[in-house]
């Protein structure tokens, strides 16, 4: 097990890095890094979205740590250098997204709690999102805030909308297809990239860093999604419909303005069914608000120093 350290893109000091096991035998891939000398607030955990890895959330780490944090970040099961879920290495696949929690208690139990410094805040993106708002109730015993940027709390495709097409994903899945990549997707991920059609970033320097991330470790990067891994997306939408994290963590919302990968309006409905959100909209913005040029991260993280304790201190 190592970690990638790139001359563009240079791992914070004093790393370690550790590999954990689920309570279902899963392998993990983790990292953690102390906050810098002169005392700390607390631990940032940072939860990546679909096909993230460690390496890419580099500077995000440095930028907490300036703010007086410690940091650890874990890689879900199926992606990253955790262990995969099925022959195929580039599937991206879970059977339920109640696994996932089962990977938080993981990181909690075996990283955060015996090595990270209290009190702890949560900030996860897109899946890592919308995992943590699914993980509900469950994180308050642990984490006193969480930030969700982008958080996927709906897809805007309409295979994950309730109807035919549903039905059919399910049907699919309940015959045994759930290991199948969504029919085209592969096809499609398999195509060049370019920067300018890229739905995550308007900043060249950090499109490229993250492609060159890839490019050094492609066994870490997923080539699409499974059947499998769609329907269990949808069935976490079905409960975030009606669950009710209000009383739980205190929770803030990020919305990217420019955002194409995942349901603005499924986040401005989350926002508006909690009794104290903090909401923000970050206009122009595109999916990796966290990725952004200046002017938009700035944003983000003037509103995060506002929200969690001692942050701007």
């Amino acid at each position: 097990m190592d970690i990638l350290d790139l001359a563009e893109n240079p791992m914070p000091a004093g790393c370690r890095l550790e590999m954990i096991s689920t309570s279902d035998g899963v392998r993990l891939r983790t990292a953690r890094w102390p906050a810098l000398p002169g005392g700390t607030k607390g631990t940032v955990c940072l939860f990546p979205g679909w096909s993230e890895t460690i390496e890419k959330y580099f500077h995000v780490v440095e930028r907490l740590r300036q703010r007086g944090f410690a940091v650890a970040i874990l890689e879900w099961r199926g992606q990253g250098g955790s262990s995969r879920l099925t022959d195929d290495p580039a599937k991206g696949h879970v059977g339920s997204f109640r696994h996932y929690l089962r990977d938080i208690e993981a990181f909690r139990r075996r990283v955060v709690l015996p090595d990270c410094p209290p009190p702890y805040f949560a900030l996860g993106h897109s899946m890592g999102g919308g995992i943590l708002a699914f993980a509900g109730r469950f994180l308050a015993p642990t984490f006193d805030r969480l930030v969700l940027t982008a958080p996927m709390l709906g897809l805007p495709h309409r295979a994950t909308e309730p109807g035919f097409r549903r039905l059919l994903l399910r049907l699919a899945v309940y015959c045994g297809a759930g290991h199948r990549y969504i029919p085209g997707q592969r096809r499609r991920a398999g195509k060049a990239k370019t920067f300018e059609r890229n739905p995550l970033t308007s900043d060249p320097d950090r499109y490229r860093i993250n492609e060159a991330i890839c490019a050094a470790r492609p066994d870490y990067r997923l080539a699409a999604p499974t059947l499998g891994w769609v329907a269990a997306a949808t069935r976490m939408f079905d409960r975030l419909t009606v669950a009710d994290f209000a009383d739980s963590v205190p929770v803030m919302l990020v919305n990217s303005g420019g955002d194409t990968v995942v349901s603005r309006l499924a986040i401005e409905t989350m926002a508006r069914r909690l009794r104290n959100p903090a909401y923000v909209l970050i206009h122009g913005a595109r999916h990796e608000v966290l990725m952004e040029r200046q002017v938009y991260a700035a944003q983000f993280w003037a509103a995060f120093d506002a929200f969690i304790p001692g942050s701007s201190d």
